[in-house]
C-alpha cells in the first residue's frame, strides 16, 4: 500500500480513544498521519496521546496564532489525500451537513479537496434521532464524503444498538482499499443521466432521470480504485470527487463520447443513461409557433449504446440497467440476453419513492444463471454493493 498523507480528525465521544490505535496502525503501514481534535474530545483522550503515537504536533484551535501565522487551516487542507472524522459525534455530523466551519476541524473540512471520511459514533437513540438522519441523508448526497458505518452493539452508556464506531482494524481496511481496491487498477467507462433531443432551438425529448444511480456508481467505483470515466447527459449533480467526467447532450453524442472513451482502453462498461429511444426527425431551426391544435412529430430511431459497445469485438465486460414498469424480470432477462451483456441490474421505476429523482433504490441484479436483489436503501450504497458484486464477476470473467 502507497504511503498516504491521513489527516485524523477526531470528535467528542468515548470511542475516541479508539482512534489512537487507529493512528498506530496507520503509522506501523508507513502513512503520515496528522490529528485535529475538537474542544469535546480533549475531554476523553489527551493531545499529547495522539502526538506521541503520529510523530506530529496535534492541532485543536482554529485561532491558534503561532500556527495560523502561516494560514495553517489552509496548509492542512492542502496537505491531507484522505481526511477521516472517527469518531464523528452528532454535533459534528450536523455542523458538517450544514457547511459550519466554526472551528478547526470544520474549517479544514471545507477548505480540503481530499476526500472525507465520516465515521458516526454516538448512543443509539442519537443516530435514529430524525434530525441525525436528515443530516446523515445531506453528507450522503454530498460526493466529496462518505460514511463509514456506523456499527451495531452493544454501547457504553449500556444501551444496544446502531450508532458504534467501526473498530480501527474495519477502518484501516477502508482506507487501504483507495489503494488496493477490488477494481484498482481498472479503466471503468459509465454513462449516466437523460438525453435530451431537440425539437427546436427550445423544446426537446427528454426523461426523468436525475443521474444519481449513474453519478453515485462512478464515486464507489473511484473509491474502489479504478480510474472512471463518466459520460454524462445534463443532470444538476456535482462531479464526483477523483472522476473524469465527459458532458454530453443527445444520444448521438452519447455513443460517440462512449466510443471514444472505450476505444482508450476499458476493463468495464456501465451503462446507467436512461437514452431517448427516438429523436425528431428533424430539428427545426426556428422556434415552433403554436399554429393549430394538433401537431403531428415524426420520430426516427436512436442509435443504442449499450448494444453497441457490447457488440464490439473487443467489447469490456458490459453492465447494462433496465429501468421498467411491469414485468420487470422478464423484461431485465430479455435484454440482458438480447444485447449479450455480461449483466444487467433491473428496477421498477413505478415504485413510490424509488428510481427516478429519488436517493432511494431497489434493484435486482441478473445474469446467465443467477440474481439478487439489493435494497431498498440510498443509491450511494446500493452503488458500493454493486461495484462489490460485479468486481467479482468481472474477476471470474478474468480467469
Amino acid at each position: 500500500m502507497a504511503a498516504r498523507r491521513i489527516l485524523l480528525g477526531v470528535t467528542g465521544g468515548i470511542a475516541a480513544y479508539k482512534s489512537a490505535e487507529l493512528v498506530r496502525q496507520l503509522k506501523k503501514a508507513g502513512h503520515e498521519v496528522r490529528v485535529v481534535m475538537t474542544r469535546g474530545a480533549e475531554a476523553f483522550v489527551t493531545p499529547l496521546t495522539f502526538q506521541a503515537l503520529s510523530g506530529e504536533p496535534v492541532r485543536t484551535s482554529l485561532l491558534d496564532p503561532e500556527a495560523e501565522a502561516g494560514m495553517g487551516h489552509i496548509e492542512l487542507a492542502k496537505w491531507a489525500d484522505q481526511v477521516v472524522i472517527a469518531p464523528a459525534s452528532a454535533d459534528f455530523i450536523a455542523r458538517l451537513a450544514q457547511g459550519m466551519a466554526d472551528d478547526l476541524l470544520t474549517t479544514v473540512c471545507c477548505a480540503t479537496e481530499a476526500p472525507i471520511a465520516v465515521v458516526p459514533a454516538m448512543n443509539q437513540a442519537m443516530w435514529s434521532n430524525a434530525r441525525t438522519q436528515r443530516n446523515i441523508r445531506l453528507l450522503e448526497e454530498d460526493p466529496q464524503i462518505e460514511l463509514w458505518g456506523p456499527d451495531q452493539g452493544a454501547q457504553a452508556c449500556g444501551d444496544t444498538g446502531p450508532g458504534r464506531m467501526l473498530e480501527p482494524e474495519a477502518i484501516f481496511g477502508l482506507i487501504d482499499r483507495g489503494s488496493e481496491g477490488v477494481l484498482s487498477g481498472k479503466t471503468v467507462v459509465i454513462t449516466a443521466g437523460p438525453t435530451r433531443e431537440p425539437i427546436d432551438p427550445v423544446r426537446y425529448i427528454s426523461n426523468h432521470s436525475s443521474g444519481k444511480m449513474g453519478y453515485a456508481l462512478a464515486s464507489a467505483a473511484s473509491k474502489a480504485g479504478a480510474r472512471v470515466i463518466l459520460v454524462s447527459g445534463p443532470v444538476a449533480l456535482a462531479p464526483p470527487i477523483g472522476v473524469e467526467v465527459r458532458q454530453v447532450l443527445t444520444a448521438e453524442d452519447m455513443l460517440r463520447e462512449a466510443s471514444n472513451a472505450v476505444d482508450e482502453g476499458c476493463d468495464l462498461f456501465i451503462a446507467t443513461a436512461a437514452v431517448a429511444d427516438y429523436r425528431p426527425e428533424t430539428c427545426a431551426g426556428d422556434k415552433i409557433k403554436k399554429s393549430s391544435e394538433a401537431m403531428a412529430l415524426s420520430l426516427v430511431r436512436n442509435p443504442d449504446t449499450l448494444a453497441t459497445i457490447a457488440g464490439r469485438d473487443d467489447a469490456p465486460f458490459t453492465v447494462g440497467f433496465a429501468a421498467e414498469t411491469t414485468d420487470v424480470a422478464s423484461y431485465a432477462i430479455d435484454k440482458m440476453q438480447r444485447k449479450k451483456l455480461n449483466m444487467i441490474v433491473a428496477n421498477d421505476v413505478s415504485a413510490p419513492g424509488l428510481g427516478f429523482n429519488s436517493d432511494n433504490n431497489a434493484v435486482t441484479v441478473f445474469w446467465p444463471g443467477g440474481q439478487t436483489s439489493i435494497g431498498p436503501n440510498s443509491k450511494t450504497n446500493i452503488a458500493r454493493e454493486l461495484v462489490a458484486m460485479i468486481s467479482e464477476h468481472l474477476d471470474q470473467a478474468a480467469r
